[in-house]
């Protein structure tokens, strides 16, 4: 039977701080998990979900699964087009699952889109991402404000696990973005990774369900390290981009070991030292792609094979700036359609008959 997060959102934020500090020996949560436990309350407003069920007006209650119809179609276009193997991977799932992933995805993604769409100054920003965070709210309560909220509001009624932390720790990596373009150590990257990357493993393991005789807690620590992988890889193929916008997220205490400079990468400068340095960074990432691959058989039999393609493929990245000779300063590094589609028969064996050992 497959198990999920017991004893609500607060427990659930004590198990992710607690896989968190296990995963990174000497890292303290106290600054990565915050106390919202007012912001999942269970409301009847005027105009919510709730009343509309008490009210019981048949006329509406239509209307309102016909626009639910439309509002997991919006999102499933949008994971279809900016997850595209994702996407892939979600045909495998029951439909009630399906939709739930969708209608996650394409909240994840907007909020994205709120940070990288173009604007004259960074207070709009943070305005903006403070009214996206009270709009999440109203969701948890049964009020979506447009529709595609319909589909998050409908997916949290279905999956009561399904707590508001990760989707709120996602908008304060956000906010990160604005406060911080320098990360001192590893410590403080790992805090941006969890809140951009690994916050999405978090959001959707009450969706995706564990492996019977797995339970949630056992699943939750490769769920984080897949999303801090992910991340890291991010960050090394867009090195060369981020300089452009003056942001550095490598830690300073690794580019000091290696005797990089600044104003070094900055200006681009690929020698031996930041060569070595950034086989360093990969085969970091690659122990947290290591770290997840274990978690892969402690999920639900109908997501292993999505979430293993995925990690294979975006693992590629790392593999692809090593052929572009360490050159992520003018050359993206990146896994073509074809690529991604030849690995998916690898994929389904390693899911389906890991003893071959591929």
């Amino acid at each position: 039977m497959a198990t999920a997060p017991g004893g609500g959102s607060g427990q659930q934020q004590q198990q992710v701080a607690g896989a968190l500090e296990r995963m990174l020996p000497n890292f303290s949560s106290d600054s990565v998990v915050g106390d919202t436990a007012e912001a999942s309350a269970a409301l009847t407003l005027p105009g919510s979900w709730q009343s509309q069920d008490m009210l019981g007006n048949e006329a509406t209650l239509q209307q309102r699964e016909q626009r639910l119809e439309e509002s997991y179609e919006a999102c499933r276009q949008i994971t279809k087009q900016y997850a595209k193997t994702f996407y892939l991977g979600t045909k495998f799932f029951d439909e009630e699952k399906r939709k739930a992933v969708w209608a996650i995805y394409a909240w994840c993604r907007r909020t994205d889109d709120i940070v990288d769409k173009p604007r004259k100054e960074t207070v709009s920003l943070r305005t903006e991402l403070s009214e996206w965070g009270r709009r999440l709210k109203d969701v948890w309560r049964g009020r979506p404000h447009d529709l595609i909220d319909l589909a998050l509001v409908d997916t949290v009624r279905n999956y009561p696990e399904l707590a508001i932390e990760p989707f709120e720790d996602m908008i304060k990596g956000m906010v990160m973005d604005l406060d911080q373009n320098r990360f001192e150590t590893f410590e403080e990257l790992y805090i941006y990774c969890y809140r951009v990357a690994g916050t999405v493993g978090v959001m959707m393991m009450p969706v995706m369900g564990t492996a019977p005789g797995c339970t949630y807690e056992e699943a939750l620590e490769p769920a984080l390290a897949l999303g801090v992988a992910l991340q890291l890889t991010n960050i090394l193929r867009d090195v060369g981009e981020d300089r452009v916008r003056q942001r550095i997220y490598l830690p300073q205490e690794d580019l000091v070991r290696f005797g990089i400079s600044e104003q070094a990468l900055l200006k681009g400068i690929k020698d031996e030292k930041y060569v070595a340095m950034l086989k360093f960074q990969i085969e970091r990432a690659r122990e947290w792609y290591q770290k997840a691959e274990g978690g892969i058989p402690m999920l639900a039999p109908d997501c292993q094979l999505p979430i293993r393609a995925s990690l294979d493929m975006y693992s590629t990245i790392l593999n692809k700036i090593e052929a572009n000779d360490y050159d992520n300063f003018n050359k993206r590094a990146y896994t073509a359609k074809w690529e991604k589609l030849a690995m998916l028969p690898r994929a389904y064996l390693r899911v389906k008959a890991p003893d071959l050992g591929l």
